[in-house]
């Protein structure tokens, strides 16, 4: 008889039980590899351990080590936002946290009216790519004649 899975919420992702607690983490939108290698090597379980065998406590600790890294002495150089604009803080961030804080991100360019901001409000590549050929619907090219016009024949009467 196969093994019921059991579906385990954290931080606003359904997570399958059946999987290693590595490879379940990963679901969670900000969870890499390492960080989610240095949240089990918190936990203090073996590698091998499944999500749906932890006990409540010890996903209730795992939660608060996502949300609290600091705290647990997990490095800041495997946080996803260090040094941050606004507080100066090194911090980890996860979820849907992670959407708006880009949004936010792309408004303060945009209204700061530097160089890449105007780049985002055109919706241009912000990173040194060419766009003479492809890029964001096809901008390099608007207005331009590409390839061969097919020139339409009259018909005599």
């Amino acid at each position: 008889m196969p093994e019921e899975t059991k579906i385990i919420r954290i931080i606003g992702t359904d997570l399958n039980g059946n999987n290693k607690i590595e490879v379940a983490l990963r679901k969670i939108k900000g969870i890499n590899w390492s960080y989610a290698r240095a949240v089990r090597n918190v936990l203090n379980v073996p590698s091998n351990t499944k999500l749906q065998d932890l006990s409540d406590e010890q996903i209730q600790k795992m939660i608060d080590i996502i949300k609290n890294p600091k705290k647990y002495g997990i490095p800041t150089w495997l946080y996803n936002r260090r040094r941050d604009i606004e507080t100066g803080e090194s911090k980890h961030i996860v979820g849907g946290d992670i959407d708006l804080t880009h949004k936010l991100d792309i408004k303060r360019l945009i209204e700061m009216r530097c160089y890449r901001g105007f780049r985002h409000m055109f919706h241009y590549k912000t990173r040194g790519q060419k766009t003479r050929s492809h890029g964001a619907n096809q901008r390099g090219r608007i207005g331009i004649a590409v390839g061969v016009a097919k020139v339409k024949k009259k018909l005599k009467k």
